[in-house]
């Protein structure tokens, strides 16, 4: 079931709508960590952490779902992402999720990305 949610997350995400898919898909206690910073937990905080990531963002050129593979409880997605702050900055990245998936929810994802 954790490998059909995955898809259809990925399939929200890559068509836009990531806090429909973070609102359906994520569990209420969800871990989420950048890298190695110190990880931001509960949906509540992560919803706010998504937010003001998408209030940074002046246009969003790109963002590409490469691949992906999932089992019951765990997935990987790698994504291609091309996107222009609101300070004139360009970002464009190369990042792999990593989720652990329970009942149906994540209920950790990291973020691995070059900075």
């Amino acid at each position: 079931m954790s490998a059909q949610n995955d898809r259809e997350l990925n399939r929200l995400i890559s068509a836009g709508k990531v806090m429909d898919a973070f609102e359906q898909f994520y569990a209420d206690g969800v871990s989420m960590q950048e890298n190695n910073d110190p990880p931001t937990v509960g949906k509540d905080a992560n919803r706010a952490r998504e937010l003001a990531f998408f209030d940074m963002i002046a246009q969003f050129n790109k963002n590409e779902l490469v691949r992906e593979v999932a089992t019951d409880d765990f997935s990987f997605s790698e994504w291609e992402g091309d996107y222009v702050l609101k300070n004139g900055f360009h970002v464009q990245t190369t990042q792999i999720s990593r989720r652990v998936w329970q009942d149906g929810k994540v209920v950790e994802e990291r973020f691995f990305y070059g900075k």
